[in-house]
């Protein structure tokens, strides 16, 4: 599963306040929830595009919208707020592993393509629910970027049980 790579190890690092040497600041994690948004995204309009089942397509064109709305509240957020993302190693792995997972997922076609997405939107998934559960949430700060992460929650929740019906349609 190569196409897994850096952006499933660099979630993994989400899922545990271990992996930073403190817990993150509200800014790290603002930074954290636009890129994993972002990855989404572009791998979203991707599987818009090269999607070889309807059902993958039009889950890719969900990924695009929902995770663009959120990434449009928590900026609207950080700008009220005054809290400007900061870069932290782990928002930095995010990116280079959804560059990383993009650039594997551009080499496949047809149905490839479409379980190799569908396996890992489960896998991103299920971590970045793990992620807002067990980091995120937990070490927020402030009360409406909590409140803006707990609203996601269910959001990211439906994604998964939504990957997980295609998954189980899809030929093996």
């Amino acid at each position: 599963m190569k196409y897994l790579g850096m952006a499933a190890a660099a979630v993994l690092l989400l899922g545990s306040s271990a992996a930073f040497s403190q817990a993150p600041s509200d800014a790290q994690i603002a930074d954290i929830v636009l890129v994993a948004d972002q990855v989404d995204i572009n791998v979203g309009k991707l599987a818009e595009a090269r999607g070889h089942e309807a059902d993958v397509r039009s889950f890719g064109k969900e990924m695009v919208t929902d995770h663009s709305a959120v990434n449009k509240q928590a900026r609207e957020l950080a700008k009220r707020l005054h809290l400007t993302p900061e870069t932290s190693a782990t928002s930095k792995s995010l990116k280079e592993g959804g560059a990383a997972n993009l650039k594997d997922l551009r080499k496949l076609h047809g149905a490839a393509f479409d379980k190799a997405y569908i396996d890992h939107e489960i896998t991103y998934h299920q971590q970045v629910i793990d992620a807002l559960m067990n980091t995120l949430i937990p070490n927020a700060q402030n009360a409406d970027l909590k409140q803006l992460l707990q609203t996601g929650l269910p959001l990211f929740q439906g994604h998964l049980e939504h990957a997980k019906q295609i998954q189980a349609k899809l030929p093996q």
